[in-house]
């Protein structure tokens, strides 16, 4: 992103806070601002109507939340936006990021690639679900899950981030009984272990061979 890109995001209009287990946004609202995070944690998913939910992607500082339905009528959310952890987020309005894109060409494209991106990026976590089923779901969000948040160890990497079986299960659009007997599966294995309520990964590459990982980029293949 260049600094101009940068420059922009950050003429915020305003600043919010945000607390615990609120809703940023929730779906089928009409959309009028995008939000950077300043901190905190911010998880994006969308949850059917008898409470099943998936989550696509936990945004941290810095990164873009918002729908990026820029210049259409009456856009409306299509996903929710639910506090992970308290922080604060800036909140730009919707028709001054329009205005200042129409007058300036090369943001305007640079923004368009950003688009993009996010986009691709979504696409590959929905080729994952459809054609890899609940075991490759799973795997591909511990993949995701090291590019993201990974620490790398003499023996291993560790998910430096704690989340529920629950939060696991969310990600895969599957129960948190099937994750269970999947994470224990792998435990067997010892290709993972827990260490303090965090996970880590003694043999990355075999979960890469089960789905058949096509080393996409790590701006692709990433949690956030």
């Amino acid at each position: 992103m260049s600094d101009q890109l940068k420059e922009l995001l950050t003429s915020i209009d305003h600043k919010i806070k945000t607390e615990k287990n609120t809703f940023l946004f929730q779906q089928g609202e009409v959309v009028n601002e995008l939000f950077i995070v300043l901190s905190g944690r911010i998880q994006i998913g969308k949850m059917s109507p008898d409470g099943r939910e998936l989550t696509l992607r936990i945004c941290t500082k810095g990164d873009i939340v918002g729908e990026l339905a820029l210049y259409s009528d009456d856009a409306k959310y299509i996903l929710n936006a639910k506090v992970m952890e308290a922080g604060e987020v800036a909140v730009i309005k919707k028709k001054q990021l329009e205005e200042r894109l129409l007058h300036d060409n090369s943001l305007a494209i640079e923004f368009i690639k950003l688009m993009g991106e996010t986009s691709r990026r979504d696409q590959t976590k929905f080729r994952d679900l459809v054609m890899h089923g609940k075991k490759g779901a799973l795997y591909s969000t511990l993949i995701r899950l090291t590019n993201s948040y990974g620490v790398k160890q003499h023996d291993g990497i560790l998910i430096d981030i704690t989340l529920t079986n629950q939060e696991l299960a969310n990600f895969c659009g599957t129960s948190r009984e099937s994750v269970n007997r999947l994470l224990n599966d792998l435990k067997r294995k010892k290709i993972i272990e827990m260490k303090k309520s965090k996970i880590f990964i003694h043999d990355l590459d075999y979960l890469k061979s089960e789905i058949n990982c096509e080393d996409c980029p790590v701006v692709l293949c990433s949690i956030d």
